[in-house]
């Protein structure tokens, strides 16, 4: 009985494991791993449809260059590796027609295909170049076998954007709005621990030491989230499915900015409360007139960062509503609290001015975090970053905009013949 029992404790929970599968095929690795997997399979079964090579290995090999997480890296980073692997093709194929495969030839061979990657500009793709070349020319020895690996490279690289652009790839916005999500309420639960410190008594500084390497990580883990969003901005390019793929772009940019300064400042605040706690070893971090608004303050400021973070993340208008007002109740309740902290450490400061640069410090690091969540400030920043990727824009292609400007008073012209013919 007692040897079933080990048996049964020793057998995985196998609802589980299906659970934690069906949650990570969300993620962008397995996501591009079944994606890749698929249409290289696709390019191997079209090339022995077309072909006459028995292994046509080439075709799925481009596919898998080509078939990007993104339809914006298809047709950028994509196209760059279907340009280097097409490239190396041809120098190889000159090559095993000219001379073959020597110690010598291999050398020079090298030498070219680096030189002919700078020169069709396939920018961090130039050692695949050579890479692909010696692939080819370490199997190819006669010029129809060549050309064969060259028709393999085509229909893998034909495939490879026909799927991504047929099967358009995910929209990464969810995963990134996750991960801003997952940042903010890392900041809200360390802003209500410092909260909490205000009113334990005496703060150990070994206690206010591991809070000041929390928040060191949390400004290092921005990159990670950074990584997130460039993902996502890249996702909503070209996507047919995204409505308004440039203000997605920028709500998710412009909100993580205002994070990230966020984050600085609260490590900056941890380092002050630091500071305070080794100061004031044998008495309480903050007087006790002066805790329970400070307590007050802190929660709302953490209120404010999980609101600041609902709002920018809300892909329906009426969350992004209900987040904004949330955010306005907040702040005004922040700046409230702020005034009467303000108020009390300055009679306490001129009362007993110890330490009194670490308490206007503190205040001065609460007034900056105050100022980057401010609703009107976000708005204005938003508006500025419309108006500098609209002028890029419009810089970037000057003759195309030129060309479509006289298209379209052309048009009105037109128009206004045809009307006024039509009038007379």
């Amino acid at each position: 009985m007692e040897q079933m029992e080990r048996e049964e404790s020793n057998v995985p929970d196998v609802p589980e494991q299906i659970i934690d599968l069906a949650k990570r095929r969300k993620e962008p690795v397995v996501v591009q791993t079944l994606r890749s997997a698929t249409a290289a399979t696709m390019s191997y079964v079209v090339a022995l449809w077309l072909t006459d090579v028995p292994a046509p290995l080439l075709a799925p090999l481009t596919a898998l260059l080509v078939v990007q997480v993104t339809l914006f890296a298809t047709l950028t980073t994509g196209i760059r590796r279907v340009n280097s692997v097409i490239a190396g093709v041809l120098v190889a194929t000159a090559f095993s027609t000219i001379v073959g495969l020597s110690w010598w030839s291999l050398g020079l061979l090298i030498l070219t295909a680096l030189s002919v990657g700078h020169l069709v500009r396939v920018s961090e793709f130039v050692p695949e170049v050579a890479i692909s070349a010696m692939l080819v020319l370490g199997v190819t020895q006669v010029t129809g076998a060549a050309w064969d690996r060259v028709v393999e490279t085509v229909i893998g690289a034909v495939v490879g954007l026909l799927f991504n652009t047929l099967i358009v790839p995910p929209v990464w916005v969810g995963s990134a709005s996750e991960d801003i999500e997952e940042q903010a309420r890392r900041m809200r639960e360390l802003l209500r621990r410092l909260s909490e410190e205000t009113e334990a008594g005496r703060t150990p500084l070994p206690r206010a030491t591991a809070k000041l390497d929390e928040a060191r990580k949390l400004d290092q883990d921005i990159a990670q989230v950074d990584a997130s969003i460039i993902q996502a901005e890249e996702s909503v390019r070209f996507n047919p499915r995204v409505k308004e793929p440039l203000l997605t772009r920028i709500v998710l940019r412009t909100g993580l900015d205002t994070l990230e300064v966020c984050a600085v400042i609260l490590r900056t605040m941890t380092r002050t409360m630091a500071d305070l706690a080794e100061r004031r070893e044998d008495e309480p971090l903050f007087p006790p007139e002066v805790a329970p608004a400070l307590q007050e303050l802190l929660s709302n400021l953490a209120g404010a960062v999980d609101s600041f973070a609902t709002l920018i993340t809300s892909q329906v208008s009426s969350a992004a509503d209900e987040a904004e007002a949330f955010l306005a109740v907040e702040l005004d309740a922040a700046r409230v609290s702020r005034e009467h902290v303000a108020e009390v450490l300055l009679t306490r400061v001129r009362e007993h001015p110890r330490h009194w640069q670490l308490h206007g410090s503190l205040l001065a690091e609460i007034d900056r975090m105050l100022t980057e969540l401010d609703i009107d400030k976000r708005a204005a920043h938003l508006a500025e970053e419309l108006d500098r990727v609209s002028r890029e824009s419009r810089g970037r292609f000057p003759k195309l905009r030129r060309v479509t400007d006289n298209g379209r008073r052309a048009l009105r012209k037109l128009s206004r013949g045809r009307y006024g013919r039509r009038r007379m």
